[in-house]
């Protein structure tokens, strides 16, 4: 079998995406309601995650496929104890190249400097306004927008610099927070990415009529803040990069709604409990902890996954844009599409 298998439409695999835990200590509307997930709601045990030794045996496998990057995710992966341990792990990794983490950045200044000791290339922080009541309404528990911010201060002091600072922007919340979110972040010289509301899962009542599609955010910032398209960096890169015309700062637009990039997705997912999935909006995951649990060998492991990938067909963005440039607000297929907060977005 080939070193480097790829999928019916082409595509390597070149990213892994771990999530590490799928509680979180937020309730943001678009990922987790609190009418789904509240206080009853029942979590997966702890006996049901995998060890960071586990994880580091199967990102060790995806190597030997091709995967060159890790993101650890979550759930909030902050919550996860000692998690620098399992960074120091995946960093001295033979042919990794890149470790990172996004976190909504509330315990971030308690951990920022053990993450970059232990080994962390990058760190992304999701916030929403810089408003503390829109940014309440975003992430449902009145989390204030200051704490975040000294998050992402400790992480630039500790030399993960520049923070990537993700912000949804939803229709009749935060749009009008676009440009003074850019403003904020370019005089700090950290990168800002804009990202389209998605309807990821079932539970976060995705209309399209609450997205704000990418080319409204960019003409908003563009007409104050002038602005020049830059190449992409790497292929499969799913932001479209921008730098003002000054050359102060960049930032990025995620359009998986209204410019789906499936074409180029080089993305597997693992989740908590060890389910690799082949897309953000599959409905369903192949068990791998099972096998791993049972004492399968590496190359079995190897061989199981190489099959899943070779048989990935996965371009739910593009089929959706379809759908809805039809005029249509109909689910494409109905199947039960896993929650962002179990896949780790």
């Amino acid at each position: 079998m080939s070193d480097t298998p790829r999928d019916t439409l082409g595509r390597p695999i070149h990213d892994l995406r771990i999530s590490v835990t799928d509680r979180c200590n937020f309730r943001c509307t678009y990922c987790m309601p609190r009418e789904v997930y509240g206080r009853d709601f029942a979590f997966l045990p702890r006996a049901e995650l995998l060890t960071f030794e586990e994880i580091e045996r199967l990102a060790r496998i995806f190597v030997g496929l091709g995967v060159r990057k890790l993101r650890l995710t979550g759930g909030e992966p902050l919550l996860r104890r000692e998690l620098p341990v399992l960074v120091r792990m995946l960093a001295e990794l033979p042919g990794i190249d890149d470790v990172t983490l996004t976190t909504n950045g509330s315990l971030l200044s308690r951990h920022a400097r053990a993450l970059a000791e232990a080994g962390l290339s990058r760190i992304s922080v999701s916030l929403d306004s810089l408003d503390d009541a829109i940014f309440g309404r975003m992430n449902d528990v009145g989390f204030p927008v200051r704490i975040v911010l000294d998050g992402i201060a400790a992480a630039a002091d500790a030399g993960l610099r520049p923070v990537k600072v993700n912000m949804v922007v939803r229709r009749g919340i935060n749009e009008g927070d676009v440009v003074p979110m850019a403003r904020y972040f370019r005089e700090r010289r950290h990168v800002l990415r804009f990202i389209e509301y998605m309807d990821v899962g079932h539970t976060n009542g995705w209309r399209m009529d609450d997205v704000v599609p990418a080319s409204e955010i960019l003409s908003r910032i563009d007409a104050e803040m002038p602005l020049v398209q830059l190449p992409p960096q790497y292929s499969g890169e799913v932001a479209d990069r921008w730098t003002y015309r000054d050359g102060s700062g960049e930032l990025g637009v995620i359009a998986s709604v209204t410019q789906p990039f499936c074409a180029d997705c080089t993305r597997a997912r693992l989740t908590a409990d060890g389910q690799l999935y082949t897309c953000l909006f599959a409905s369903r995951g192949h068990d791998l902890r099972a096998p791993l649990r049972s004492g399968a060998p590496d190359a079995a492991l190897l061989e199981a996954i190489e099959a899943v990938w070779r048989a990935r067909d996965d371009r739910y963005s593009e089929l959706r844009t379809q759908v809805t440039v039809a005029g249509r607000e109909v689910p494409i297929v109905d199947l039960d599409r896993v929650e962002m907060s179990r896949i780790g977005g």
